[in-house]
């Protein structure tokens, strides 16, 4: 088979690493890709965004199956606009994007299908945003609606921090806001569990914690992601028996009810707390890092996963995994996430040696005249699977200081709430 990833992130390289593999591949191109997809398979520099030229790049290379990595061009609709032209496509089409694409959208499915979530409102003004939150108990959640890179979120500990959130978000910071939702603080811990679905048939595909917050004691900005760890030290039977039931049952059936099928993954954000789950958001792809953590664990064909999704047969499939631990941690530019260097050099990368247990997959960089830069904020994602998350990270910092990369920085305590009790 002819596969096209469409991404050039740390989750597509891990997509790629793990569909390089399978025995029903013929050629992978990676669009855009980075310097380390390029090991792996062909980069083809185009503008995902614009879907004519994907579309037309599908036809002339004769692409049997795109795989669609990052949520925007999902939410856009390019499912959609592929499918239409009879390509097989592995992602949600537009209608089931909105899932993450919108999360007003998110909390009135909750509040019909009955799905635990935080209390919430949602306002139309500044003038009644502020009002409520004049009388609201904090701390206090506020969000942008739409899509935000991860950052369109405020957790506020007082009332004019609430209120600049507010402002910030109905001035334009992420976009055109017609809304802002408001919602309770949900104290407890909080886990990532993933299922892929072909419309008809869902199965687990594990479960992670990550680290969002850019300071160790998960302290500071909200990024992207600095790490993650697999499987959550959350996870039981009990628990699963919930999350499926009262969550995850629900959530399908509400596209369902919409007249579409989910097909693709789905990334549950839940925060746990005495052992009950609360939906907190969904993404309607891979989480990154999460995908960097949880797919070095997985021991069936990801492409004959896929497929079997596009073709409606998941039912028909095994997943398998092995008995391991995994942990990602990410290397960053110096200055993420505010203003940080492009375009700087990572010599030394041959010092790293891969194996079966140590992974780099690469995020924001580039390959320019037989040299790897740096051209993002989270630049690298380091990746050990073993017998313990204590063993996994103290190798994965062995590696990075190994590697002295001068310009970067990471957090070394991922994994701390589990490993360091």
């Amino acid at each position: 088979m002819k596969i096209a990833i469409i991404g050039n992130g740390g989750r597509e390289h891990a997509i790629a690493d793990q569909i390089s593999k399978s025995p029903k591949l013929n050629k992978l191109y990676c669009l855009p890709g980075n310097a380390g997809t390029k090991l792996i398979a062909e980069n083809i520099k185009i503008d995902i965004y614009d879907f004519e030229k994907l579309g037309n790049f599908v036809d002339e290379y004769k692409i049997d199956l795109v795989i669609v990595g990052p949520e925007k061009p999902l939410v856009d609709g390019v499912v959609d606009f592929l499918t239409n032209k009879g390509i097989m496509v592995f992602g949600p089409n537009k209608i089931s994007s909105q899932l993450e694409g919108s999360k007003i959208f998110t909390k009135k499915i909750c509040e019909k299908y009955k799905i635990p979530t935080a209390q919430f409102g949602v306002f139309d003004t500044l003038e009644d945003a502020h009002n409520y939150l004049e009388k609201a108990n904090k701390p206090i959640v506020v969000k942008a609606d739409g899509l935000a890179a991860g950052k369109g979120v405020y957790i506020c500990e007082d009332t004019d921090s609430a209120k600049n959130a507010v402002d910030e978000i109905f001035n334009g910071k992420f976009g055109q806001a017609n809304q802002v939702l408001i919602e309770e603080f949900l104290k407890g811990e909080e886990m990532s569990y993933f299922i892929i679905s072909d419309g008809k048939t869902f199965k687990k595909f594990n479960t992670a914690q990550d680290h969002k917050r850019v300071g160790e004691g998960d302290k500071g900005k909200n990024t992207g992601g600095m790490g993650a760890y697999s499987p959550s030290g959350l996870i039981n039977n009990e628990l699963d028996i919930k999350i499926i039931e009262n969550v995850i049952k629900p959530t399908l059936k509400a596209i369902e009810d919409l007249g579409e099928k989910y097909k693709g993954f789905l990334y549950v954000g839940l925060m746990i707390r005495d052992n009950n789950p609360y939906l907190v958001e969904y993404n309607v792809r891979m989480g990154d890092p999460e995908c960097q953590t949880i797919l070095p664990l997985l021991n069936s064909d990801l492409l004959e996963l896929m497929k079997s999704c596009c073709e409606g047969n998941l039912q028909n499939q095994t997943i398998n995994w092995k008995n391991k631990k995994s942990m990602c941690i990410v290397l960053c530019s110096n200055g993420y996430p505010n203003a940080y260097k492009k375009n700087v050099e990572i010599p030394h990368l041959e010092k790293i040696k891969m194996n079966n247990s140590t992974f780099i997959y690469h995020a924001g960089t580039e390959f320019i005249d037989n040299k790897v830069y740096a051209i993002g904020g989270r630049v690298l994602n380091f990746v050990n699977i073993s017998e313990n998350l204590k063993k996994s990270r103290v190798s994965i910092i062995n590696e990075i200081e190994n590697l002295g990369w001068a310009n970067g920085f990471y957090r070394k305590d991922i994994g701390f709430r589990i490993i360091d009790k």
